[in-house]
């Protein structure tokens, strides 16, 4: 189970689960329970515990009942002085509580719901150090004080100082460390979360390990953990205040190693802080859009990124107010045959559970527009401490009965089979919950009755067992099986953004949360009421106490629709020319087909992509005067093209290894260059706003096209049409009309499209498939094009400067962008979302992309490798004196050649 550690029970019949909702465990002595009948004493020897609304005295003899006495139900407590013959030894004294009913627990050593006896009852106790009786009996009468108060705010703020009194007359013991070379950092008082339960001590972190001391010894003296094991830290809302922190020591578990509440958010950032840069070649803090590109692009299951999102998203197995939650994706219980191929098989994920029924929607819509402020459609959650437990109850009865002071639901009320459960949250007038992560897991348990507990008879006078499958599960087992199948199924790998929109995202809130009908209860949403702003202790907590039972929607992550997953496609092998790898095979010099084509096959450029971090320079050549704008090379690989804010396009031989000709067409700049697919005529844009034609077999400008009012900044060719961008604010799309494929010239182009802007276009790219165009302008928008309708898809100011570069990622997913503020930003296509950004050192200027990894081009000269999954530079390569401000690669991703304001190419290559 998430929050039940697969660890071995403790044997230990006393558990803080014993104790009320917010009741803490003080102190515990050993002592003897004294009872009389005729005459006859008899003493049962036990451990008596200090807590601060009861006193439990749990026997070592397991047969013997756990007994809990209500401070608020006592009477009379005293100390009894014992008398004997004044000429023997002084007898121990007693402690005396008068009180009106007992909580007898575990009788028989059996989970059951707690049997009260109510009437007056005088219980006697000895303690073993009998001299802590008088103390013992003082605290008992302070907590009794407290406890009878009439106002709740009272009670809370007294036995509150009580707790913080003994902290601060204690501290962490320092023997406790592992090493005497341990280095302290920080000290302070805190409370170790675990489900229902809160247990106050000390935390101490020093530069090898994260200890916590609980203040009573309980479960152990002290709890380690070792700073370099630690793989994840959240900070977390307790509360509704901003005061935990969740370690995890794994980076798949749903179930941290600890969850610590703090008594003040300086001190818990404090300590977050040490960890996180203690950690910092150990922990890369993920994001919501970092893990939303994994799972899009394949990297995480369904499952992963559901547990992720819930735990960015504040929920925690340690607080079943915030327990992560999981959707319903099965809609059939009633089939022998569970058919995943059909959608009917599938809840609608579009629509929160409340709106699966259409007729339960139009009785709950009818109610919410007579409703006066403020008005929600539903009256329960989908998630709260008692939804959470209802599905847990076999695993988990000593929790159930914790929040229900110590009784069961009735039977009838039970999980007892899932089509009933689904059937009732389809129906049902008050059920709208969803499920948890253990439906999708592979641990049964919570499903079979495995602990015989007896959990009461319907009224149909079966008993409440094991859970009831559908037809088409044959057992627990082959029931979790399909399910986690169905999640990870095709159907709902394209919905699941869906559902997402609903829970973490935009339609959570708002005008949209009304049209998607998915409005809960205010009380329900963070931010909507705030707790210490409430004047009356009394009216917090009932306030606080009302919005934790009742359950919180989790925290927003998404604010603008979440793209769908990328599903899976199969790639045509193509087959294309390319540079070789080495200067040496350069050559143009009569290849064959074997030796200079290869398969395109996405292993092998995953593979190539892989070892781009062995990427190595092979020469360098400084062949302009000024900086290097654009680079084209030829399809045999022979000859390079560079063009140069000099007004120069230049052409490099690989075989000669030196330039061969030099060309100006004015004296402005020349911006770019473009290789045409005839590999016959260059393309040169210059800031004289001019394209120009060169030819290479004739070795001069074959025509000029003027279609521009200000610099042509960047060209793209596709399936005959040229793409010009411009800051006049317009890129031009031109048809070239010719048959002759060898042909292009202006008198050939005719103006198809002008796309309008609001600002100056500094770079295009067009998708591998040419069905859409991204520009990026100077204001730092990127804007997405249709080219066959020449329509607007997004338009996103996703930078605070011009942008640099910007280009598709090879499934035309995803549109990456650098700019002049140091931001490298990916756009999801479908949705117009920037799911990630990250803030480089420097500025990038120019780059390749697989859409995942980057190699790009920085400002001081160096070419970076990223990592997008994890916005994180993974390899840095020395290369330009200057900023590198062209790249080219081969499409089978293993050469390099890049150009820079040092006014050198460099040609790379990647070492396998």
């Amino acid at each position: 189970m998430a929050f039940l550690k697969t660890k071995e029970r403790s044997k230990e019949r006393f558990s803080l689960l014993l104790l009320d909702l917010e009741e803490f465990y003080f102190e515990q002595h050993t002592a003897q329970q004294v009872t009389s009948s005729s005459s006859k004493e008899r003493k049962i020897r036990g451990s008596f515990k200090v807590c601060s609304k009861s006193v439990i005295f749990d026997p070592e003899d397991i047969a013997e009942p756990i007994l809990k006495i209500p401070l608020r139900d006592c009477k009379k407590i005293e100390v009894v002085e014992k008398k004997g013959n004044p000429f023997n030894e002084t007898k121990p004294s007693s402690i005396s509580i008068l009180c009106g009913q007992v909580y007898y627990i575990k009788e028989s050593n059996v989970i059951a719901p707690y049997r009260i006896e109510r009437g007056e009852k005088r219980l006697t106790f000895q303690l073993e150090v009998w001299s802590k009786t008088e103390d013992v009996v003082q605290t008992l009468l302070q907590l009794h004080r407290a406890s009878c108060l009439e106002k709740l705010g009272d009670q809370t703020a007294m036995i509150a100082a009580n707790l913080q009194s003994r902290l601060a007359r204690s501290s962490f013991d320092k023997n406790s460390f592992q090493s005497v070379a341990e280095k302290p950092h920080m000290e302070c008082e805190v409370e170790m979360v675990t489900p229902l339960v809160s247990n106050p001590g000390h935390v101490c972190i020093t530069d090898e390990n994260l200890y916590f001391q609980p203040l009573n010894g309980y479960p152990e003296q002290v709890i380690q953990i070792k700073l370099h094991r630690i793989r994840r830290i959240y900070k977390r809302r307790h509360g509704l205040r901003p005061l935990g922190l969740e370690v995890f020591c794994t980076e798949n578990d749903s179930c941290s190693d600890v969850y610590l509440k703090f008594y003040n958010t300086a001190d818990r950032d404090e300590i977050y802080y040490y960890i996180a840069t203690f950690l910092e070649n150990h922990v890369t803090e993920h994001t919501a859009e970092s893990y939303m590109m994994q799972w899009q692009r394949g990297h995480l299951s369904n499952y992963q990124y559901l547990l992720h999102l819930n735990n960015l998203a504040d929920r925690s197995c340690n607080d079943l107010s915030q327990y992560p939650i999981f959707p319903w994706v099965i809609a059939d219980y009633t089939s022998t045959q569970l058919d995943l191929t059909n959608a009917a098989t599938f809840r609608d994920l579009s629509k929160p559970v409340g709106a699966l029924n259409k007729d339960r929607l139009e009785r709950l819509l009818t109610r919410y527009r007579g409703m006066p402020e403020p008005c929600f459609m539903y009256g329960s959650h989908y998630s709260s401490p008692g939804y959470v437990l209802f599905y847990l109850v076999r695993v988990a009865p000593e929790h159930m009965l914790c929040l229900q002071n110590g009784r069961y639901d009735h039977a009838d009320r039970m999980f007892n089979s899932i089509a009933e459960t689904w059937k009732n949250c389809l129906e049902g007038a008050t059920d709208f919950k969803e499920l948890i992560p253990e439906f999708y897991g592979s641990d049964s348990a919570f499903l079979e009755n495995k602990l015989s507990i007896d959990l009461g008879r319907r009224q149909n006078g079966s008993s409440v067992c094991d859970v009831v499958f559908p037809p088409w599960a044959s057992d627990a087992s082959d029931f979790l099986q399909k399910n986690k199948i169905a999640l990870e199924s095709q159907y709902v790998s394209e919905h699941l953004h869906e559902w997402i929109d609903l829970v973490f995202g935009f339609k959570q809130r708002g005008s949209e949360a009304v049209a998607a009908h998915n409005v809960f209860h205010p009380l329900t949403y963070e931010g909507g009421i705030d707790c210490d702003s409430i004047e009356d202790p009394d009216q917090r907590i009932a306030m606080l106490t009302q919005i934790l039972e009742f359950g919180q929607t989790p925290k927003q992550l998404f604010t603008t629709p979440h793209p769908q997953r990328i599903t899976p496609r199969f790639h045509n092998i193509t087959r294309s020319p390319s540079i070789n790898t080495t200067l040496s095979e350069f050559s143009s010099a009569s290849p064959s087909e074997d030796s200079s084509f290869e398969d395109l096959t996405e292993e092998s450029k995953k593979l190539a992509w892989a070892n781009m971090g062995n990427l190595k320079a092979l020469s360098s050549h400084k062949i302009h005067k000024e900086v290097i704008t654009g680079i084209a090379v030829t399809r045999d690989g022979g000859s390079i093209f560079s063009t140069s804010q000099d007004s120069t396009l230049k052409m490099f031989s690989t075989e000669l290894k030196e330039f061969q000709r030099s060309m100006s067409f004015s004296n402005m700049a020349l911006s770019s260059c473009l290789m045409l697919p005839d590999d016959k005529t260059v393309l040169c844009s210059s800031w004289d706003n001019n394209v120009y034609f060169y030819s290479i077999p004739y070795g001069r400008r074959q025509d000029t096209l003027m279609g521009h009012d200000d610099a042509v900044s960047e060209m793209c060719w596709h399936d005959n049409r040229l793409y010009t961008a411009s800051w006049d604010s317009t890129v031009k799309v031109w048809q070239h009309a010719s048959d002759d494929a060898s042909s292009h010239t202006r008198s050939q182009l005719q103006l198809l499209a002008e796309y309008e802007h609001d600002a100056g276009v500094n770079t295009i790219g067009l998708n591998p498939a040419g069905t859409l165009l991204v520009t990026g302008c100077k204001d730092g928008t990127a804007t997405i094009w249709d080219t066959s309708s020449y329509g607007l898809l997004q338009q996103v100011h996703c930078h605070s400067g011009t942008i640099h570069h910007i280009a598709f990622s090879p499934d035309s997913r995803h549109v990456l962008s650098v700019a002049a503020d140091s931001c490298l930003k990916v756009i999801d296509v479908q949705t117009g979302m920037v799911i990630s950004s990250v803030k480089a050192e420097e500025e990038q200027r120019c780059f390749c992309w697989d859409g995942s990894t980057v190699l790009s081009g920085g400002q001081s000269g160096n070419l970076l490798l990223w990592d997008l999954l994890s916005n994180t530079v993974t390899k840095r390569i020395p290369g330009h004196s200057g900023a590198v401000t062209a790249m080219w690669m081969n499409e089978q991703r293993t050469t390099v050649i890049t150009g820079g304001e040092d006014k050198q190419i460099i040609f790379w290559k990647s070492q396998c």
